[in-house]
């Protein structure tokens, strides 16, 4: 939970934006009223009508158009997001606005074929009936995201949402408020009309009032699983679906024939990346015992080599955490686990000799499942590693777990670590790297279990923003059908042979229901009627 800095002027409320490198004061953001994000709403529900009924191509020329502007301003966008979220610049540049790019170039030209209207066979009615099925956009979709990436998380559901159709009323994180109005400067640049993309920076209470109720038709929020129950709770009782990407724990398993000097590269970037504040983090390692000691020294003297520091700086491999909230959660669980007998082999302590919110990257051994670095999200620069002994052991530890986001095997063998994957309980599986699914653009981002419900990214990301209308045309015409009034047991005794006829297995069976049928209609005056009075 964020610690936010308000302030009070002139009876309007303020956030105080903080660089968390320096705790630099960067604005003042006027916080919006509940009745203020309401308007918004309603700004975007009249929006719809126009918007949804545009082609396609009208919709992507403005998104396009928004991705080039994006490219123009791609130094702005990336200093902006180190100053006010604290990652490195390069972070900035490759995690959150490549991902942009790419969803903005792959899905302007891929998305048209979404929303296609296509035929769906039938096999009872194929001669009499024709099924179709219309995409069609939801209305106003409520885009809530994070801060940890703060451009390239919002950006994702917002792209999709206006491609499709939907108007949108996005809420950026409150620590990063200043990058969601980028976004909306972006678009608006962009040519695109008002009130299609409206941004509320208000409180979280107030979103969950306003954003999950009518006539929002969707949610789409990433952010952790205890404000996400919130959210789909109340989402629930208004009926409004949720896109939901919660929170993760996920482990990596490195094997006794993984390259050592490769895991151990991937486990202390997939660990201190963005300073561990991503959700697809590694935050449990499970390390074969044959290779364990080389490994573990591997990883601590990788991690030593780490050079914290302000994201600005070119050299920088790794920023501050956000903010005190997020540096208390880090500090107390390695102090709850060297309490249990853990050991830090590197960090464990804030960096006191600056400014900002700097925690040094941390390795832990001996932890076991009851500590809260082994089983909560941590959330922070934190890398608790455990030995193992078989494979057996191995994935029951790493689906010893709530969460079921990502997780990475490491391995040699190729289809020894395919066949693992399928043992793990996430919604990606990687073998020999970890924590860069999210840029595979074209596979679905989802969870299992308390990581989340739905899905991003991908064609089925995509379909999230549209529903499936079903139009059934009667193309032969049947003035009497057989399922409707009126009913007689000679209609029953119809449909009774008809289904073992269609459906029951075996030669015999099905020659004896066609002798019952013609007996009924040589024997059955009442039978022979209702067969005429169908077929007029």
């Amino acid at each position: 939970m964020s610690m936010l800095k308000i302030e009070q002027e002139n009876g309007k409320h303020y956030i105080i934006d903080v660089n968390p490198a320096t705790l630099e004061v960067i604005d003042k953001v006027p916080l919006e009223s509940e009745e203020e994000v309401a308007r918004k709403v309603e700004r975007a529900r009249v929006a719809f009508e126009n918007w949804s009924q545009l082609d396609f191509e009208d919709r992507a020329e403005i998104i396009s158009k928004a991705g080039q502007i994006m490219l123009d301003e791609i130094d702005v966008i990336a200093d902006l997001i180190t100053t006010e979220q604290g990652k490195p610049l390069i972070e900035a540049i490759t995690a959150d606005i490549m991902v942009a790019a790419d969803l903005i170039f792959l899905y302007t030209k891929r998305g048209k074929k979404l929303i296609q209207e296509y035929e769906i066979p039938l096999h009872l009615f194929r001669f009499v009936k024709k099924s179709i099925i219309v995409p069609r956009p939801l209305g106003v979709v409520a885009v809530i995201s994070p801060w940890n990436y703060p451009f390239a998380i919002p950006m994702s559901g917002i792209i999709f949402a206006l491609l499709a159709g939907n108007t949108v009323v996005f809420k950026p994180a409150s620590d990063t408020p200043l990058i969601g109005l980028k976004i909306k400067e972006i678009f608006d640049k962009a040519g695109l009309p008002q009130g299609v993309l409206e941004v509320a920076i208000t409180r979280g209470a107030v979103a969950e009032r306003v954003l999950c109720s009518n006539p929002i038709r969707k949610v789409i929020f990433t952010g952790s699983t205890e404000v996400g129950k919130r959210i789909i709770k109340k989402c629930a009782e208004n009926i409004i679906p949720v896109v939901a990407e919660l929170g993760g724990k996920d482990p990596m398993i490195v094997l006794d024939d993984a390259d050592i000097d490769m895991a151990s590269s991937g486990a202390v970037w997939g660990a201190f990346t963005n300073a561990g504040q991503v959700c697809a983090s590694v935050e449990r390692l499970y390390v074969h015992k044959k290779i364990a000691k080389e490994f573990i020294d591997a990883v601590v003297e990788k991690t030593k080599k780490i050079r914290v520091g302000n994201g600005k700086d070119p050299n920088t491999d790794m920023g501050p955490l956000v903010n005190e909230s997020q540096l208390k959660t880090v500090s107390e669980h390695v102090l709850e686990a060297v309490q249990k007998g853990a050991r830090v082999l590197t960090g464990g302590t804030r960096r006191e000799d600056m400014n900002g919110y700097f925690y040094e990257p941390t390795v832990l051994v001996d932890v076991n499942h009851s500590m809260l670095c082994m089983k909560e999200e941590t959330f922070g620069p934190t890398l608790p590693i455990m030995v193992f002994e078989t494979e057996e052991e191995a994935i029951r530890l790493a689906n010893d777990t709530k969460y079921g986001l990502t997780a990475s095997v490491w391995t040699s063998d190729l289809k020894r670590g395919e066949k693992i994957a399928k043992k793990i309980e996430a919604g990606s599986v990687l073998v020999n790297d970890h924590a860069m699914s999210y840029g595979l653009i074209e596979t679905p981002w989802q969870g299992m279990k308390e990581s989340g419900i739905g899905r991003s990214h991908s064609d089925e990301g995509f379909k999230e923003f549209l529903y499936p209308q079903h139009i059934n045309i009667e193309q032969v015409k049947i003035k009497n059908k057989p399922w409707a009034y009126p009913y007689s047991k000679e209609k029953y005794e119809l449909f009774a042979s008809l289904q073992q006829l269609v459906f029951k297995k075996g030669v015999v069976p099905k020659f004896s229901e066609i002798y019952k049928l013609f007996s009924e209609l040589r024997n059955n005056k009442n039978f022979r009627e209702m067969l005429k009075n169908l077929i007029k």
